[in-house]
């Protein structure tokens, strides 16, 4: 069953967007793997367009300036109600502001930030333009996921910024935390250790959901990506961990309650 989305809580992930080089060649990629069609967005930092399905919002992929040699990465977005305040907090927690806090045209206001470990991520103050706007269909992102070092610190961070309550996994060689607002589950923070890869570092990883991961890997390859982790079954469901031809690197998953 798809649904849509309307404003959130501080705190919930509410968009994810891509910066790329090669906006066009983009967009065929993920048009053949996922239907996205799309439309002209704000461009406060240069060409950008929002993906659809059905008509509405699933996410935005911009253009980098050629002189911007910067990681090709998905970024998670936060809604936030005061994204000058937000950015604040960030400074005061101990991370850093990269972008902003600036206007997107009528659609809203944003910062992009990092934690204290270098995790990448941005805030999102909601105005004509409320984030993803479906969810639940082939397509569509269905979680958000902080891959890093160890979770004690930087759960502690994200705590102190966004309020969330943390909800630990208790396990000796399992190092996993689950973010909530109002007794709803809304991200995850998974502590890798050494397993972090050396050439991302802290990163926020986007899942998509689709209708059969082995098909959409496969697919990846032959659209020009890549696989960096074979389909297997996991606790939410069958997936795989797959790159784009600029190697933006994004997991698709079908969940159990599909089945």
């Amino acid at each position: 069953m798809t649904t849509e989305a309307t404003r959130r809580r501080p705190g919930t992930p509410c968009w994810v967007s891509l910066m790329v080089h090669g906006l066009d060649a983009t967009q065929d990629f993920y048009r053949e793997l996922f239907g996205w069609e799309f439309v002209p967005g704000p461009q406060p930092l240069g060409p950008y367009v929002r993906a659809l399905l059905d008509g509405k919002e699933v996410a935005g992929i911009g253009q980098l300036p050629p002189d911007r040699h910067l990681p090709i990465a998905w970024t998670t977005y936060m809604a936030s109600d005061d994204v000058d305040e937000t950015a604040e907090q960030i400074r005061m927690c101990g991370g850093t502001i990269g972008v902003g806090p600036l206007d997107a045209a009528d659609a809203g206001r944003l910062v992009i930030a990092a934690d204290p470990e270098g995790a990448v991520f941005g805030v999102w103050q909601a105005a004509a333009h409320t984030g993803t706007a479906l969810f639940g269909t082939h397509g569509t992102p269905v979680w958000n996921e902080l891959m890093t070092r160890e979770t004690a610190a930087v759960g502690k961070f994200y705590q102190s910024v966004f309020g969330y309550d943390l909800e630990p996994v208790v396990s000796a060689d399992f190092d996993y935390l689950t973010l909530h607002l109002e007794n709803r589950p809304v991200a995850s923070i998974h502590g890798v250790g050494h397993s972090l890869p050396r050439d991302r570092g802290s990163h926020w990883m986007t899942y998509f959901e689709v209708e059969d991961p082995d098909a959409i890997a496969a697919t990846v390859v032959d659209l020009g990506g890549h696989v960096v982790r074979e389909p297997c079954e996991g606790t939410s469901g069958r997936l795989a961990t797959v790159a784009d031809p600029e190697g933006a690197v994004f997991t698709i998953v079908r969940t159990a309650r599909q089945d």
